[in-house]
C-alpha cells in the first residue's frame, strides 16, 4: 500500500520531561546536562559495533554520546541540543543501529530513518554510519536529490535498514510509491534548526505523520525554540532533554576577531589569507560571488574551490573530495556548506561577507573548532559594516578580537597566518572520469574523518538534497517520474 500525504493520523498528548527532574526550564533554556565522558565498552552496544569502534581507534564516548546514548538504547525519546561537529552523527547513529540489530528489512520498508536537510550532510553521515551498519549487516543507504532517482528506488526496493534522506527526495520517494514509512519504528531528525530555517518542516510533518505513532524519535539540534520546540511537542512522547553545550559561539577553543579593511585593499586581504598554510573556509553571500572570488583566487596562485548550490551533485563531490583530501586547502562557499561540511580540521573560518543573522554566524563558525580541536573565525568588514557586525556578533554572545589589517600586515600574518602568494595561476587538471572511481579501502572506516571513505559500492546510489527544481534525474532506462516539485 502506497504512502500519501492526504492523511494525518491523530496523534496522542506529548508531554516533555527534562533530564534534572528539579529543573523545569523552557525548551530554548536547557539547562545543560552535566556529563563525564565513558568508553564506549560501558555501553549496551552489541559486539560487532563494539569491534569496529575499536578498530577505528574509537575509545571514548564524546558528551553528547555518554548523554544520550543510555536513553536511546533503552527506547526513550531524546531531544538532544549540541553545537555542530560535537558528535551527534554516531550519539544518534549507534542507537539507531543497536535497535536494528537482528531484524531485516522488507522491500520499500526502512526500518529506521535519518532526516537531515542538505545533501552534503546526508554524505557525512552515510559516510559515518556504513562502516558500522555493515559490521551488522544492515543495510544503510540515501535518499537524497542531485542523483539518480531510479537508483535510489532500486535500492529500495531491494530492502533498505537505515535510511538517510532530505525531506524532499523522501516525499518523492513516497508519493511515488518506492517508499513506505509504515514500518520506520525508529526516526532522528539531525540539525532540525536548519530545517526549520530552510522551510523544510511541513515536510517533516507530513514525514513523520506517516510513521508509526508509537515509534522512538530522536531530534538534535543546535537551538530548540520556536518552530523547533513546536515540533518536540507534536511528536516526542515524554522526552529526555540533553544539553552539552550553550547556544552561542562561545567555544574556548574556537577564537573570534573582527578586521577592518578599506574597500579598496579587502581583495588583496582575502588573497594573502587564502596563501596561509592550513584548510580554510570562506563564505560569502550569492553564488556569483563565491565563482568569480574562486576565479581571482586562483589568478593569485591560491589553490581555491567553489561551494553552491548552483552545481551539479557530482561537480560538489569533487569539490568537497579535494578540500577533504588536501589538494584544494581553500574552499569558497555560500551557506549551503555553513552545516554540510563536517572536516575535523579546518583551522580558519573566514567571513568575507559578514553573515545576515546570528544564526549564520554560528552555523559558520561551526565548521572549525570541532571536537576538541582550536580553531579561528574572522569577520573580513569594511568601515560601513561596523555596527552591524557588532550588534550581530552582541547577539551570539561573543566579544571578538577587533583590529584595521591592510595587506602585508603582521599583525594580519599573526591572526590568520596571512602570507603573499605565489602569483603563479593555479591551472585545473581534469582527471579521466574513470579515474575519480576509487575503489573503496580496506582499512580502518573512517567515521567521517578526512579520509571520506564509504563513497564506494554501499551508498553510491545516493546522492545530495534534491535539486531546487524538486526534479528527480532521468536514468536511462526509466520514465521521468511525475511527482509534485519540491524545495529539497
Amino acid at each position: 500500500m502506497t504512502n500519501t500525504f492526504s492523511t494525518r493520523p491523530v496523534r496522542k498528548p506529548r508531554q516533555r520531561r527534562e533530564h534534572t527532574p528539579a529543573h523545569t526550564p523552557t525548551v530554548a533554556d536547557v539547562t545543560p546536562t552535566a556529563v563525564v565522558t565513558r568508553p564506549f565498552a560501558d555501553f549496551d552496544l552489541p559486539e560487532p559495533l563494539q569491534r569496529t569502534l575499536r578498530q577505528a581507534g574509537m575509545a571514548t564516548a564524546f558528551p553528547i554520546q555518554a548523554a544520550t546514548l543510555p536513553d536511546a538504547l533503552a527506547g526513550r525519546d531524546v531531544l538532544g541540543r549540541a553545537q555542530t561537529g560535537s558528535g551527534k552523527t554516531l550519539a544518534f547513529g549507534l542507537a539507531l543501529l543497536s535497535r536494528l540489530d537482528g531484524g531485516r528489512a522488507r522491500p520499500r520498508q526502512p526500518r529506521a530513518l535519518v532526516l537531515v536537510p542538505t545533501r552534503e550532510l546526508a554524505m557525512q553521515v552515510a559516510d559515518a554510519l556504513t562502516p558500522l551498519a555493515k559490521a551488522l549487516g544492515l543495510w544503510c543507504r540515501t535518499a537524497v536529490g542531485g542523483m539518480a532517482f531510479g537508483k535510489q528506488a532500486d535500492a529500495l526496493a531491494k530492502g533498505v535498514d537505515l535510511l538517510i534522506a532530505t525531506p524532499g527526495r523522501l516525499s518523492d520517494h513516497v508519493r511515488q510509491g518506492t517508499c513506505a514509512l509504515d514500518q520506520t519504528e525508529f526516526v532522528a531528525l539531525d540539525e532540525a534548526d536548519q530545517m526549520a530555517d530552510m522551510g523544510f518542516l511541513p515536510q517533516v510533518r507530513e514525514i513523520l505523520d506517516l510513521t508509526p505513532p508509537n515509534g522512538q524519535r530522536l531530534l538534535f539540534s543546535a537551538t530548540l525554540d520556536g518552530d523547533v520546540g513546536r515540533l518536540v511537542d507534536a511528536y516526542l512522547t515524554d522526552p529526555v532533554t540533553h544539553s552539552v553545550a550553550p547556544v552561542t559561539a562561545s567555544v574556548t577553543t574556537m577564537a573570534h576577531h573582527v578586521l577592518q579593511a578599506s574597500h579598496q585593499d579587502k581583495l588583496a586581504v582575502v588573497t594573502e589569507i587564502g596563501a596561509r598554510e592550513g584548510r580554510t573556509i570562506m563564505f560569502v553571500r550569492t553564488k556569483h560571488h563565491v565563482d568569480r572570488l574562486t576565479t581571482k583566487l586562483r589568478a593569485s596562485g591560491v589553490h581555491a574551490g567553489a561551494l553552491h548550490g548552483g552545481k551539479t551533485q557530482g561537480q560538489r563531490n569533487r569539490v568537497l573530495a579535494d578540500f577533504k583530501q588536501g589538494r584544494t586547502p581553500v574552499l569558497v562557499a555560500t551557506d549551503v556548506a555553513a552545516r554540510g561540511i563536517h572536516v575535523d580540521d579546518v583551522s580558519l573560518v573566514l567571513h568575507v561577507d559578514p553573515p545576515a543573522d546570528h544564526k549564520d554566524y554560528l552555523h559558520r563558525a561551526g565548521r572549525t573548532a570541532r571536537a576538541g580541536a582550536s580553531g579561528t573565525v574572522v569577520t573580513l568588514i569594511t568601515p560601513d559594516q561596523r555596527r552591524m557586525v557588532r550588534r550581530l556578533t552582541d547577539k551570539v554572545g561573543v566579544k571578538p578580537a577587533q583590529a584595521t589589517v591592510s595587506p602585508g600586515d603582521e599583525e594580519l600574518a599573526r591572526i590568520t597566518g596571512a602570507r603573499t602568494p605565489s602569483g603563479v595561476p593555479v591551472v585545473e587538471h581534469r582527471a579521466p572520469r574513470q579515474a575519480e572511481r576509487r575503489p573503496q579501502g580496506r582499512g580502518r572506516p573512517s567515521f567521517g574523518s578526512r579520509r571520506d571513505q564509504g563513497r564506494g559500492r554501499d551508498h553510491a546510489r545516493g546522492g545530495g538534497d534534491q535539486a531546487r527544481t524538486g526534479r528527480p534525474q532521468r536514468s536511462a532506462n526509466r520514465r521521468p517520474a511525475r511527482h509534485h516539485a519540491t524545495r529539497d
